[in-house]
């Protein structure tokens, strides 16, 4: 553990109800579950309805972000949001299957991790490839993030000025590279 504090944004997802809980309690349940781990919740993000990801692959989706602080490492971070999933009746069956929680830690600082050539390899990596092949270690910034709505949506409630370390554009910037109807789709709940 590091003795200076680090700025994350945590991406959060549900698209199934947990015991009979509706998916946006899950997800401040689990807001709350993260800071009593010492994480710190700077800010959290409007809630979002967003639809599923793959099209078709189940439910619409209730999407978030937070801002926070930590003291922990990126790799123990991505333990604790593993643990909370758990917790939370997370089970990793099916890659980007319904889930009760899904975490994603997506930034951590302008940290690029494990290193450049291994994040540009996932950058660049087919939407077929994506489908079958698992990250076997934790890729910072999550290389999908400048693609995807549902996460640059919410992100801009809570870190609009957030820059990537690689692509040098703010989640602002990011966002105005997608399409009006993809954004249109992520709507306040």
């Amino acid at each position: 553990m590091s003795n200076f504090s680090s700025e994350a944004v945590i991406a959060l997802g549900a698209n199934l109800s947990l015991r009979g809980v509706e998916p946006k309690v899950t997800l401040q349940n689990a807001i709350d579950a993260i800071s009593r781990q010492g994480v710190v919740i700077r800010a959290v993000s409007r809630f979002f309805e967003t639809p599923c990801f793959p099209a078709g692959a189940g439910p619409d989706y209730i999407n978030a972000a937070a801002l926070v602080d930590t003291h922990k490492s990126p790799a123990e971070l991505l333990q604790l949001l593993h643990a909370v999933e758990h917790e939370f009746g997370r089970e990793r069956v099916q890659r980007w299957g319904m889930r009760t929680l899904d975490l994603d830690l997506v930034g951590f600082g302008d940290q690029v991790l494990p290193d450049l050539a291994e994040f540009n390899r996932w950058l660049v990596l087919s939407p077929e490839a994506q489908r079958q092949e698992v990250p076997g270690q934790l890729i910072l910034p999550h290389p999908r993030l400048q693609d995807r709505a549902f996460v640059l949506v919410p992100m801009a409630d809570v870190a609009p000025d957030w820059r990537h370390p690689v692509l040098g554009r703010t989640v602002t910037e990011m966002l105005s590279d997608l399409s009006a109807e993809d954004i249109a789709a992520v709507t306040p709940v």
